[in-house]
């Protein structure tokens, strides 16, 4: 049927993920977000960075996605992510800031090309706009009129935190919310 999502397709993103002690405070961040700004959206995937927004990919593909995914993970290097105070798309998304640098911009162009070079995936960006990374904490459903009262929470909050990226996450959409499928380590992990 015209319009329908093809059900031999899932839908999978790929992601940096903090490790668990800054997951569970970056969930808080989300979790106060929601509870304050009625913006439960954000809460429907882990706390993440995305390097390749949402694709559909056939599922009885997915061995082979998962295959190729490590593959190239195994080619790349660790690196550190650093996050610093917070930042807005108005008029509906705020973030926390991620420091850019130059290993990521190279792995995230490097998967995007790959992506589109192996698996025939060009929807790499969201509106052909540049990566911009950060972390998304209320979007989608934060309504126009909150995002100022929500953007004055959270614009002068104070927040520091920094990790080794050892490796990427390919997620899965299970209908209602995002799941981690596969980690992908990178070299000598």
């Amino acid at each position: 049927m015209p319009g329908q999502p093809d059900k031999s397709k899932n839908l999978y993103f790929i992601a940096l993920i903090p490790p668990e002690d800054l997951e569970r405070d970056l969930w808080e961040i989300k979790k106060e977000m929601s509870a304050r700004f009625d913006s439960h959206a954000a809460l429907r995937s882990p706390p993440h960075i995305t390097l390749h927004m949402p694709f559909r990919y056939r599922s009885d593909r997915q061995e082979s996605l998962i295959h190729s995914l490590l593959d190239f993970a195994r080619k790349q290097k660790p690196f550190e992510v650093e996050l610093n105070g917070f930042g807005a798309f108005p008029p509906r998304v705020i973030y926390v800031d991620v420091i850019p640098n130059g290993p990521m911009q190279e792995l995230q162009k490097g998967l995007l090309d790959f992506m589109k070079k192996e698996h025939n995936i060009f929807n790499a960006n969201y509106r052909d706009r540049p990566f911009r990374p950060h972390l998304t904490v209320a979007f989608r459903d934060l309504k126009k009129s909150r995002f100022d009262e929500a953007w004055l929470f959270v614009q002068d909050r104070t927040l520091e935190m920094s990790w080794s990226a050892l490796g990427m996450y390919l997620l899965i959409h299970n209908g209602k919310n995002w799941e981690c499928l596969q980690e992908c380590l990178f070299e000598g992990f």
